[in-house]
């Protein structure tokens, strides 16, 4: 799936924070989905840097055959798809353990490489990693990511109109084309369907054997459908893994090989208690609506006769921005869902390192009540001063108080 010469060139965020990343640290990884742009990137940030792709056969054999060898050639280089010879990663820290410049490898990986047995310890002090997943909507737009900064001040004076997706069919058409630019560059929705099954399958008949080896390959296309069906749901192990004559071991092996290949990624409960968060049941969610989308057959048509079928999907669309937006921030956010004793629910709480707290619910009518607000209310009593905003996105035109600190907001903002 090569992309064509036509693709537009977008602006992407992260290129400061790994500029400065390979102004004092000797390795940096872009770790990412296939196709999320990372190659792109890599060549833009180290433009002075020999280019070596391990999607090269005869470069590939050479770097598993002799990794000391292939490394020690090496001053400093771009290593694209890295975790298709992770027996380079060990030589990398030899070879930086004798010359700690900085700068001296920017690695790309299609898997997260960095949770493989060995290879984090054998790193650690060395390299910073960055995930780049696909096209956030403010990359998109040509704008500044300001979603965090608004919640926290409360300053939802209206963006410039042409800045942002628009409501109704519009919105859904935005949410349906996912972050991938390949995708995006796609004339029409039935071609871009096309392209998420044809990555969808490059997903399962390639790179899972990059990240792990399984007996049951076949099983995943089965997987990948259950669990868009189930996205945004509290993870149930047995009933997956019953669905499909998988023990629950497996179906946990099975879920991790997709979050290492970053198609999906588990929702930690959010709780007072930090330790209690690491025990209490998590929420599964796709990282990109329009796979999520091509997975469970949906298009436009479809959504406007069955408005119900597009709040999973727009689910994962916000989820997928909230973690782009979470990884520029400075210091660490903590992304989680909050649900108490009494199944009163909100889709995602946003942490900041000073522990105070945003509340997002995700509405996918035009139409916003007080009612809406209960789980971000049940929240602000948990919470008390620590609670900054609670903000019910939904697909109108305009930003409206619902008393304090709640607002509703239009999704295109986002």
């Amino acid at each position: 799936m090569h992309a064509p010469a036509s693709l537009p060139l977008f602006r992407r965020h992260l290129q400061p924070l790994l500029q400065e990343a390979l102004g004092d640290t000797p390795a940096v990884l872009i770790n990412g989905p296939r196709q999320s742009g990372k190659t792109t990137l890599a060549r833009q940030c180290g433009e002075d840097m020999p280019y070596l792709s391990l999607d090269d056969a005869t470069r590939l054999s050479a770097a598993r055959a002799d990794p000391q060898g292939f490394i020690r050639q090496i001053d400093r280089a771009i290593i694209d798809e890295i975790q298709r010879a992770p027996e380079l990663l060990l030589a990398l820290k030899l070879s930086i353990d004798s010359d700690r410049r900085p700068g001296r490898f920017l690695l790309t990986g299609s898997a997260n490489v960095m949770s493989l047995p060995t290879i984090a310890d054998s790193l650690a002090g060395r390299i910073e990693v960055h995930a780049l997943l696909p096209l956030s909507n403010a990359e998109i737009a040509g704008r500044e990511p300001n979603f965090l900064e608004r919640a926290q001040t409360q300053d939802w004076s209206a963006p410039a109109r042409e800045d942002v997706p628009g409501v109704g069919d519009a919105l859904v058409l935005h949410v349906l084309a996912g972050g991938y630019p390949e995708m995006r560059s796609r004339a029409t929705p039935r071609r871009r369907q096309a392209w998420a099954q044809a990555y969808l399958t490059t997903l399962v008949e390639r790179d899972i054997q990059d990240v792990a080896r399984i007996e049951e390959a076949a099983r995943i296309p089965q997987l990948m459908a259950i669990l868009a069906m189930m996205s945004g749901q509290l993870l149930n192990l047995s009933q997956i893994g019953g669905q499909l004559g998988l023990n629950v071991h497996t179906a946990e092996k099975y879920i991790g090989i997709l979050e290492k290949l970053f198609l999906v990624r588990r929702l930690p409960a959010w709780g007072r208690n930090e330790l209690s968060r690491l025990v209490k049941t998590p929420k599964l969610h796709f990282l990109d609506a329009g796979l999520h989308s091509a997975l469970v057959r949906a298009n436009a048509d479809l959504l406007r006769n069955e408005r119900n079928r597009f709040g999973p999907i727009l689910e994962s669309w916000v989820f997928g921005e909230l973690l782009k937006i979470a990884s520029l921030a400075p210091g660490q956010w903590f992304l989680s869902h909050y649900r108490d004793k009494d199944q009163v629910e909100v889709d995602f709480v946003l942490e900041s390192p000073l522990r105070s707290i945003i509340g997002i619910e995700v509405k996918a009518s035009a139409t916003v009540t007080a009612g809406d607000f209960k789980g971000l209310r049940r929240l602000r009593e948990h919470c008390k001063d620590a609670f900054v905003s609670g903000i019910v996105l939904y697909d109108g035109p305009s930003a409206l108080p619902f008393g304090d600190g709640l607002w509703a907001v239009p999704l295109g903002w986002l």
